[in-house]
């Protein structure tokens, strides 16, 4: 057994360590964190690059990776507290997008402006308690290769989206989307798919 997974066994070993991590009352790595040790455990990709006003809440017991030549642009949030995230080569995550894991995007992904996507749900079924206190649970996000997502978006926990699909501006996609579609709307539906005999996008 790793120390990770001891320290994770062991309650009070494992708030000791969250502690040293994590500023109490907030959802954010320590500055010692972000500075000597996300460096050395995280993969960044040759040409990658994170602007200065990204906020990248990651930590060390999760994983994060950000591929070659991928941008992460300015007001963005990437959070793998909950769940690792992986983003391919050449992907763009848009200004004002907030990537919560468990999330894995794929290589010439291009998300556009202020769009969530989140593997985290808070339970709210104990009335007694308010649901900012109660047990998160997550699901896979996965976002195939070459798709592109429109400004506003929402993409929800638990979804795949198809290779080369697209989301059109505003969706809220709560069930998965089928490579090479179009899929628009709250909740999101498809509304065009990629004919390969024709080489027509045809209504659905």
């Amino acid at each position: 057994m790793g120390l990770t997974e001891q320290i994770k066994s062991k309650p009070l070993f494992k708030k000791i360590a969250l502690w040293m991590m994590i500023p109490p009352g907030q959802h954010k790595p320590r500055l010692w964190v972000k500075a000597f040790v996300n460096p050395f455990k995280h993969k960044r990709g040759k040409g990658s690059i994170i602007r200065h006003r990204t906020r990248t809440d990651v930590f060390p017991y999760n994983q994060f990776e950000l591929g070659a030549n991928s941008v992460i642009e300015d007001f963005a949030t990437v959070n793998n507290g909950v769940g690792d995230v992986f983003i391919g080569d050449r992907t763009i995550i848009g200004i004002g997008n907030v990537i919560i894991g468990p999330v894995k995007i794929g290589n010439d992904v291009m998300l556009a402006q202020n769009i969530v996507v989140s593997g985290l749900n808070h339970g709210y079924e104990d009335v007694t308690l308010p649901p900012s206190t109660q047990k998160v649970s997550t699901a896979q996000i996965t976002i195939a290769d070459n798709v592109w997502i429109g400004a506003n978006s929402v993409i929800t926990a638990g979804v795949t989206i198809g290779k080369h699909a697209v989301i059109g501006g505003g969706s809220v996609v709560t069930k998965d989307v089928p490579e090479y579609s179009v899929a628009v709307g709250n909740p999101a539906k498809v509304i065009k798919k990629y004919n390969s005999g024709t080489n027509t996008w045809d209504k659905v």
